[in-house]
């Protein structure tokens, strides 16, 4: 139960390190729509981008709604010098895909989700190619 804790303890720490480090390279975006990131649901709004010293995870957080989401993925080979959210939209509902912005060396592509592939098994049955890709642009925090 101890080592439990210490290791609880331990794994907070370097969060909460690596969010501390990692604010120099961090980005914003306004999001005019909810989106899923991973299995979790967000509202529209502002939200701040940061790499967390780690090539596979970054956090998303909009302080106005109490959001906080840790997604990881892996490095893309897009290269976007100005910076952008691309996001799979299929029907009504928006699904993060992409981070990338050059600029702070965050180019990152996130894994199809399991919400994200029950939409899409909902569309092909239902014989609707709906998807499409949207972009939000990014702004680099100075």
């Amino acid at each position: 139960m101890k080592r439990t804790i210490v290791i609880a303890f331990a794994l907070a720490a370097l969060v909460t390190a690596g969010t501390a480090m990692a604010q120099e390279h961090a980005v914003k975006a306004n999001v005019p729509f909810d989106f899923t990131v991973g299995n979790a649901h967000v509202p529209a709004g502002t939200y701040t981008i940061w790499s967390t010293g780690s090539t596979s995870l970054i956090e998303i957080r909009n302080d106005s709604a109490k959001v906080t989401i840790f997604g990881s993925g892996y490095a893309s080979d897009q290269n976007a010098q100005n910076g952008k959210l691309v996001f799979d939209k299929l029907g009504d509902r928006y699904f993060l895909r992409e981070v990338l912005c050059s600029a702070v060396a965050m180019n990152m592509e996130l894994p199809v989700s399991k919400a994200e592939k029950n939409v899409q098994k909902q569309q092909a049955s239902l014989r609707s190619e709906n998807k499409e890709q949207v972009f939000v642009a990014l702004n680099e925090i100075k």
